[in-house]
């Protein structure tokens, strides 16, 4: 079986539980364990956190997951500015030091994930954050 989600969600702190809970429902229908999910929803959360606070050009971003059975495929589209300051855009730059209380994002979820690539978008302002984890134990 597959299930695929498409959601759009205004740029506001309440959007992320919301998007979290729908992706945690749909893994954990498909028999996913409580490890896994709680892997994917910490990436999940870091993405979209990510977007609330630094997409300031966009009011809403968009959240496509594809899970088979197999492999769970995320990707988090914001429509943030391209502009970056100083060189620097807000996935990139030096990783924030290990006790840090924010800044961690990246390293949280290319730890927790298997893959993780971060684009900008074509042809469009913003970013598209992608992950993939295997639902295998």
């Amino acid at each position: 079986m597959e299930v695929v989600l498409e959601m759009t969600l205004p740029r506001n702190a309440e959007s992320a539980p919301l998007v979290r809970h729908t992706l945690d429902a749909s893994l954990r229908g498909l028999g996913v364990g409580s490890e896994i999910r709680a892997d994917i929803a910490l990436a999940l959360s870091e993405a979209c956190a990510n977007v609330i606070q630094h997409a300031a050009a966009g009011m809403e971003y968009e959240v496509r997951a594809r899970m088979d059975g197999a492999r769970c495929v995320v990707d988090v589209i914001d429509g943030g500015t391209d502009d970056a300051v100083d060189g620097v855009t807000g996935w990139e730059g030096a990783p924030a030091p290990p006790l840090a209380e924010s800044g961690r994002g990246l390293q949280l979820m290319r730890a927790f994930t298997e893959e993780l690539h971060i684009a900008g978008r074509v042809h469009r302002n913003g970013s598209i954050v992608h992950f993939e984890k295997s639902l295998a134990s």
